[in-house]
């Protein structure tokens, strides 16, 4: 398209359940753009209901609006952020070479994060020996060798689960043997990024709201058939939100569906504050986001082609 050449893609961003799908499909349909999903649990097939994909969402004005990286992955295979980022430069340059407008959307804090500030990926080794060792230790034992290590972390939450203080204990052994990063080419991305959100409660009212309609609508019905295809519930588990507390309610660790509903709603508010929480930190990094007013959804979509129109021609 036309217009100011500073930008060559749109990102929709923000936390959970305040309309970010409407407002992408909206600026795609009327740009002459493709969706890339930022959603860590719709590139997985089968979660359906639970991931939010919402796949006739993808039409505007009668016509449907191309999409990538969703359903793109197969439990109980592992999809992280390396596939992702090597994924998404590919379509990425796909997109851009039919002459469409690249409109990424999602709220995964990391998979936004790392193509915005373009993370340097490590193909690990297997070091068993390293591992093993590792994994012996406490999580606490474990931070103390991360801090020392990269005293400026920034990410704290790195050092709260310790698949994650390993991970990185391990990349940093492998730089240390001379393992460079991974040699996927990095398109040139220059990204406009949109940002919304809506106050607490009307928010908490959104992830009320729709998380009694998974519910009603078969959510614990789709972990179940999951479940029966083979996926074990600890897999199941590791997914987070939906899928660990629908599993651990197959599995009677719960006195009712009431409590399990209960309990994921807290967990979900938390889960939308985590994701502010990174946001700003993306901020803090330096990462420019153009923050919407926090109006209805149609004025939200309505500002958000505004912007984009005054940013890009």
């Amino acid at each position: 398209m036309a217009g100011n050449k500073s930008y060559n893609c749109i990102i929709v961003l923000g936390p959970t359940a305040v309309g970010k799908t409407s407002i992408g499909v909206a600026l795609a349909g009327t740009f002459n753009g493709e969706i890339i999903s930022a959603d860590s649990r719709q590139t997985y097939r089968h979660l359906d209901i639970g991931s939010g994909k919402d796949l006739d969402e993808y039409i505007w004005e009668g016509q449907p609006v191309p999409y990538h990286l969703i359903d793109i992955a197969q439990l109980p295979d592992e999809y992280n952020v390396y596939n992702y980022q090597k994924d998404f430069y590919a379509a990425f340059k796909g997109i851009s070479s039919r002459g469409k407008l690249p409109v990424v959307v999602g709220g995964t804090g990391m998979y936004l994060d790392a193509v915005v500030r373009d993370y340097e990926m490590v193909i690990l080794p297997e070091n068993p020996q390293l591992h093993a060792e590792l994994e012996a230790k406490s999580l606490e034992e474990l931070g103390e060798m991360l801090l020392h290590e990269q005293p400026d972390l920034h990410v704290k939450a790195d050092l709260k689960e310790k698949e994650r203080v390993i991970k990185a204990l391990e990349i940093i052994e492998a730089k240390k043997q001379g393992i460079e990063s991974t040699s996927v080419e990095r398109p040139d991305i220059r990204p406009f990024i949109i940002g919304t959100t809506l106050p607490r409660p009307e928010l908490w009212k959104n992830i009320s709201i729709r998380l009694r309609e998974r519910l009603d609508g078969g959510m614990i019905e789709e972990v179940e058939n999951i479940h029966k295809s083979g996926i074990t519930f600890e897999r199941l588990e590791k997914l987070g939100l939906e899928y660990r507390f629908c599993s651990e309610f197959l599995q009677g660790k719960y006195k009712s569906r009431d409590e399990m509903e209960e309990k994921l709603f807290i967990a979900i508010r938390q889960f939308a504050k985590r994701q502010e929480t990174w946001f700003r930190m993306m901020e803090r990094k330096g990462v420019e986001i153009h923050w919407l007013g926090q109006g209805s959804k149609a004025s939200r979509i309505e500002e958000a082609i505004s912007l984009v129109k005054e940013k890009l021609g």
